[in-house]
């Protein structure tokens, strides 16, 4: 992988983990093009997932400083509420985590055709929510946290939006669309960072030598910056598009790179 490549990789996935076309969809279209390996393209999914991560403490950093100064006064208040949500969501897909990691792993190695049908479920999700006009909901409830959760534990398969699928089941549960961006960026902090830790420790069983290999630390350093500073340009903008409800066009965006990840191959 050279600095361009990782340049163009990296503002792809700082867009795309927050826009609701799914990140895991084009880092795999990307790595297909670019003709990377499964090694160097670990090496480098892990650098530029912890910097999406970075750019949403960056851009939410108010929400979660109140998020910690509520739970350690020690009451049942509206942080502790909100953080216990939090845990509630990240239950499903510490389940997929740890019990079918192996499973996930070979599924991302079994073509562009997986790809094209879950960025068809993705434009699905995401038109449905747009025309469903459930009774709105003031809070996120546990129960809605825990459904949202399952949306992104499913959200690991390649192409399938993590951030498009949570935000379409909370729309469509009736929560309201001022606070589902927040909670859908909020939550997938420590599943990312959980995924992160494991990769790294997948890493150094290997060699930190064999898994460099082919991919040097400004490259790295490249796509880190890039993912970082794209994710917190989209982070902002994806809150606003959330709030005025115009999900519809990334629903059209989804069917069209779908239909055209299933056709493309078949022609050639």
């Amino acid at each position: 992988m050279d600095w361009l490549q990782a340049l163009i990789l990296g503002i792809v996935q700082g867009l795309t983990e927050y826009l609701p076309v799914s990140s895991s969809g084009h880092l795999a279209l990307g790595a297909n093009l670019f003709g990377l390996n499964g090694e160097e393209n670990l090496t480098f999914t892990i650098a530029v997932h912890v910097a999406t991560v970075l750019s949403t403490v960056v851009i939410l950093w108010k929400e979660i400083v109140w998020i910690f100064a509520d739970i350690f006064k020690w009451k049942w208040n509206e942080g502790m509420k909100y953080a216990v949500n939090i845990l509630v969501s990240m239950i499903p897909v510490a389940i997929v985590g740890f019990f079918f990691k192996d499973t996930v792993e070979e599924i991302f190695g079994s073509g562009l055709l997986l790809v094209g049908i879950c960025l068809m479920v993705t434009a699905a999700l995401l038109a449905f929510s747009y025309w469903a006009k459930p009774r709105q909901r003031e809070n996120i409830s546990p129960l809605h946290a825990f459904v949202i959760g399952i949306a992104q534990a499913l959200a690991v398969l390649p192409g399938l939006s993590r951030s498009g699928s949570t935000i379409a089941t909370g729309l469509l549960l009736g929560n309201k669309k001022e606070r589902l961006a927040q909670f859908s960026f909020l939550m997938v902090i420590p599943p990312i960072l959980g995924e992160a830790l494991l990769d790294v420790k997948d890493m150094a069983e290997m060699g930190v030598s064999q898994a460099m290999a082919g991919i040097s630390p400004v490259v790295l350093a490249v796509g880190f910056i890039a993912a970082f500073i794209s994710g917190c340009l989209a982070c902002k903008w994806m809150i606003n598009i959330v709030k005025k409800g115009k999900l519809i066009w990334f629903a059209l965006y989804c069917a069209i790179v779908g239909i055209l990840t299933i056709v493309i191959p078949l022609l050639g």
